[in-house]
């Protein structure tokens, strides 16, 4: 099974990035399943059916969440609806949607899990680890192709749920952070792992946001960045020109028995974009 995945697809220019290269890749990887993290897909911040079907149409099959999943026009509606592929973090506790997933990949059966990480996070959230031996108990005898998005803040909470799930799971990948991690490998059970995939959207941007604003941010004594309130107007919009950075990994998952369900390639892929169309 071939699998090629976006990190954080941000605004509007992260959803031109994956229209732009997505014939390209398709053309070279010949990927059976195409998935993308979209929690910021709708103006940087939430989801929104428009943008999802945008995508949809260039060729996405499949779409995850994070911590802004639950933001956005009519996010309950589009979580709630059975149509639409979208998953949310499983331990966001009362979260409307679905955490984990089972979709057919042509001749084979792919669950998807979608967990968020506690470190660093502003809302406070069940445990990863728990949500996951329970969506494993539940669904795991039903397929050998098993991925989780693992959308979290810390490289080492990372890590240690990537050694948590080697032989568990075929792939671990994270997203959240909007900047790729340089250590794609494959584990000694044959889980494939990378810390963080990385963004696509704006390449001249503090992770998809204005520079100067952003650098108010954290430059003023006091500011929201660490908690505190000062005067500083820090009113961050998103990016919405120049060049894309388009982030993505290709994973492919062995078929055939005895190694059937376990990783033998995960490549990150990069590359920037100038010329596109919104």
């Amino acid at each position: 099974m071939k699998l090629l995945i976006f990190g954080d697809v941000f605004g509007k220019l992260g959803r031109a990035g994956v229209k732009t290269i997505l014939p390209k890749w398709r053309e070279k990887f010949s990927p059976d399943v195409v998935i993308a993290n979209i929690e910021n897909i709708a103006h940087g911040k939430g989801i929104g059916i428009k943008q999802i079907n945008e995508l949809r149409e260039a060729g996405v099959n499949i779409f995850t969440g994070g911590n802004h999943s639950l933001e956005g026009k009519d996010f309950e509606k589009v979580l709630n609806d059975e149509t639409v592929p979208v998953l949310r973090p499983a331990n966001i506790p009362n979260a409307p949607g679905r955490g984990a997933e089972i979709f057919q990949v042509k001749q084979n059966k792919l669950l998807v899990i979608n967990l968020i990480g506690q470190v660093f996070m502003k809302q406070q959230y069940d445990s990863p680890f728990d949500a996951v031996d329970k969506i494993l108990k539940e669904y795991g005898r039903a397929t050998l192709f098993k991925i989780l998005d693992w959308h979290a803040d810390a490289t080492s909470e990372k890590t240690v749920m990537g050694w948590y799930l080697d032989g568990k799971v075929s792939l671990v990948y994270g997203t959240h952070s909007h900047v790729p991690t340089a250590d794609a490998k494959i584990l000694p059970n044959g889980t494939a792992y990378i810390s963080d995939i990385g963004m696509t959207g704006p390449l001249n941007s503090v992770i998809g946001v204005e520079i100067e604003p952003s650098f108010l941010r954290f430059s003023a004594k006091g500011g929201s960045a660490f908690g505190g309130k000062n005067n500083v107007k820090t009113k961050i919009n998103p990016v919405e020109s120049g060049p894309i950075e388009i982030n993505a990994i290709f994973v492919e998952i062995s078929e055939k028995p005895p190694e059937a369900g376990k990783a033998v390639d995960i490549r990150h892929l990069r590359e920037i974009v100038s010329t596109y169309k919104i």
